[in-house]
């Protein structure tokens, strides 16, 4: 049983400085290397934007073939989650899962890379009329025997009666394939516990409710809604959950994706303290300038 630590995305400018060194401020090539000396997964969200090219694939693989034990989770594009499936199209969710499968998650996986498949459901895509049957469909029309797959549902229509949890038909279509219910820690509700797989996905978002739900303003210094850093006292109570779900798994997969400032960072660092998984560490810069605003 193992249980893996990283973060969503390594390529960003804002970590020159704070984890990444300024020497290779502009030797991005340079970034994956130097972030798989300290981690041992990544969550990729650029293939969620557009599937990836034969030579985009490729080029992860180069990257970590000789890093051993390393594995990227993959978030299924939105062409499946946010377009097909939400205008109720499974036949099309269909072919573009299956694409993705064939072109990124089946040369990873021969290469020894895979982790974890995610489908990140719109929060438009609600649970109603054939909703459940069309994700169905597709989850049936992918390798859920052979890849970890894992959904994370978005809109409250999905949670069961007591909205504590996610309806419990659902977690059952889930079980029934072996893909994992994603365990949320962002500004919505953190619901449910119930494990549906021999797998396990968390994913910690931050907890900026302001900007999730009521916009900006204007002389907030936060970058985005992801501009957030855990506390301590904030991931102490996930630890025994971990340790718990650790137990009735093959492996945990947890990934930050409070990515500005490098927050990920620290707080992926922080979690893997707590949980006693031993790693390399180093400290991150996250202090910024005074900006005129604040004189």
């Amino acid at each position: 049983m193992t249980i893996l630590v990283g973060c969503s995305g390594w390529s960003y400018d804002d970590w020159v400085g704070r984890f990444y060194p300024m020497e290779l401020a502009r030797k991005k090539g340079e970034w994956f290397s130097y972030y798989a000396q300290f981690f041992k997964t990544v969550e990729i969200n650029s293939t969620f934007y557009r599937p990836p090219g034969d030579r985009q694939v490729q080029s992860w693989i180069e990257k970590a073939r000789q890093r051993e034990g390393f594995e990227y989770s993959v978030k299924v594009p939105q062409l499946v989650t946010h377009k097909s499936l939400v205008e109720g199209d499974a036949e099309k969710a269909i072919f573009w899962a299956t694409s993705f499968e064939k072109t990124c998650v089946d040369p990873l996986a021969e290469a020894g890379l895979m982790g974890g498949v995610l489908l990140q459901l719109s929060p438009y895509f609600k649970n109603e009329d054939s909703s459940l049957q069309d994700l169905e469909r597709v989850l049936d029309s992918v390798s859920v025997d052979k890849h970890n797959y894992a959904v994370e549902f978005r809109h409250r229509s999905w949670l069961d009666e007591s909205r504590k949890g996610i309806d419990p038909s659902v977690l059952d279509a889930l079980e029934e394939r072996n893909v994992a219910n994603v365990l949320i820690d962002g500004p919505g509700p953190h619901v449910g516990t119930r494990q549906t797989a021999d797998h396990a996905y968390l994913r910690f978002h931050g907890r900026n409710y302001d900007i999730w739900y009521r916009g900006e303003k204007e002389d907030d210094h936060r970058l985005d809604r992801y501009d957030y850093l855990y506390k301590k006292e904030q991931l102490d109570p996930w630890v025994p959950r971990i340790k718990e779900i650790e137990l009735a798994v093959e492996k945990v997969r947890a990934f930050f994706n409070n990515h500005a400032r490098a927050k990920s960072v620290r707080n992926a660092f922080l979690l893997m303290d707590l949980l006693a998984i031993e790693h390399k560490s180093k400290e991150v810069q996250l202090q910024d300038q005074l900006t005129l605003g604040e004189f």
